[in-house]
């Protein structure tokens, strides 16, 4: 285990009184915090900030591995590469190693190195990691992950942000840590009602950044993460200073329509358009088919997802070999282990439908331009779905203070090049700083 967890662990929970919550693939999850006590809780403390430990019933991580090794295998692709997706001979390979060698654990010790919490908000309890930086004049940042991503996405960059100074940065570049489960996914609470939407989870980061004693703060995410990111800017709430996104969405209105349409390049785009022109297309082509699932149908899908665990894999593995900047062999950025780590995070927390459910609740193309007028970062990588240009970029954030091309990554750029991602993160914000300083 990295140092700076070990001091996680021993600052913020071996002294401390930590309230352990078992969860289980079982529906466990779906009760509040209280219920596990049978106490009657007042909704006071059901909003207080309250510790969070993870621990996953044996008996689930048994039943897992059965059912792994139990698994019935489709026939062969009948081609010889990826285009009919996630080939035979990758999924056996993930699995058997996934069913013998994988070791949940690892990852549950690694989250409970780290300081976690439970608050209500809205109705529904979010979980999330948070980590004060040591140095006093720290940036507090939001950080929220996407789709088929989780918390676990940032984990390689918490270190080098809340402490630079050990992590070849400066004291001015430490940036205090939210990092929150999304509703639906991983240890928050899985909505039971309709309306949990991206402008409605935006709000709910608001409430928890105030909550937190934030007065100043900037917010960041890629995939769903950028949309929340969006809607909070949009939104405005006191004390987001700006946005960076990893995913921005900057598609023109009439680009858009073409390409809806399946329509050729249209004539009048600068080389940087038309490749991203091209790069939607294929997309929209030959890899959208996930989200017209879970937009439309994410209770069907799920039924296959919730009881398959090689079935829960091949559908998350696909898009970590399509999005990762790895030529369509992700295990190039990722580990086995990493990748595993997520994948059974979906599983052990039953979340593979109410993660779904977010689509359906937004219903909307999110590589469509908004219309940002706080002050707004961007990074394109390499590897992303498609790389947004500055022209588009600059007509959908009307107040973009950062633009920068990254040499390499991908959707997944915290987990992938987590040295680049913050080099990023330490460029972007270091402008709003001064305005932090400065509303103090």
């Amino acid at each position: 285990m990295p140092e700076f967890l070990r001091s996680y662990s021993r600052r913020n929970f071996l002294a401390a009184s930590t309230t352990t919550l078992t969860v289980a693939a079982t529906g466990t999850l779906g009760l509040r915090f209280w219920e596990y006590s049978g106490k009657p809780v007042s909704a006071g403390e059901r909003q207080s900030v309250r510790p969070f430990r993870v621990n996953i019933p044996q008996q689930d991580l048994t039943d897992l591995r059965r059912r792994i090794m139990a698994t019935r295998w489709p026939d062969r692709e009948t081609v010889h590469d990826s285009s009919q997706g996630v080939q035979l001979a990758t999924m056996k390979e993930l699995a058997q190693y996934w069913g013998t060698k994988y070791n949940w654990r690892n990852i549950e010790e690694t989250l409970n190195s780290l300081p976690q919490y439970m608050t209500e908000i809205d109705g529904l309890d979010i979980h999330f990691i948070h980590v004060r930086s040591r140095h006093p004049n720290a940036l507090p940042i939001i950080l929220t992950h996407g789709w088929p991503g989780s918390i676990l996405e940032f984990l390689k960059v918490i270190g080098p942000l809340s402490d630079p100074t050990a992590h070849g940065g400066r004291a001015e570049d430490a940036f205090h840590l939210v990092i929150p489960s999304m509703p639906g996914y991983g240890f928050s609470e899985r909505p039971t009602t309709t309306g949990w939407n991206p402008d409605r989870i935006a709000r709910a980061w608001a409430v928890l950044m105030d909550r937190l004693g934030y007065k100043h703060y900037v917010s960041q995410g890629g995939d769903w993460g950028a949309v929340i990111s969006d809607k909070m800017a949009v939104q405005r709430p006191p004390g987001l200073l700006g946005i960076h996104v990893n995913f921005p969405a900057t598609v023109p209105p009439d680009i858009a329509k073409k390409l809806a349409c399946g329509d050729p390049v249209p004539a009048g785009l600068g080389p940087d358009e038309k490749a991203a022109y091209n790069k939607l297309a294929d997309f929209y082509k030959t890899g959208s088919g996930y989200s017209a699932m879970m937009v439309t149908r994410p209770q069907t899908e799920g039924y296959g997802l919730t009881d398959s665990p090689a079935g829960l894999a091949a559908w998350m593995y696909d898009k970590f070999a399509a999005w990762t900047y790895s030529g369509g062999h992700p295990e190039r950025v990722l580990t086995k282990d990493e990748m595993l780590n997520d994948i059974t995070l979906y599983w052990v927390t039953n979340t593979a439908v109410s993660s779904s459910r977010l689509y359906w609740e937004n219903n909307a193309n999110n590589f469509n331009a908004v219309s940002v007028s706080l002050p707004a970062a961007i990074t394109v990588f390499p590897g992303e779905i498609y790389q947004a240009p500055r022209s588009w970029a600059s007509r959908a954030y009307h107040d973009l203070f950062y633009f920068h091309e990254a040499r390499s990554g991908g959707h997944f750029a915290a987990w992938e090049v987590p040295n680049i991602f913050t080099d990023e993160l330490r460029a972007a914000f270091s402008s709003l700083r001064k305005q932090q300083t400065a509303g103090k």
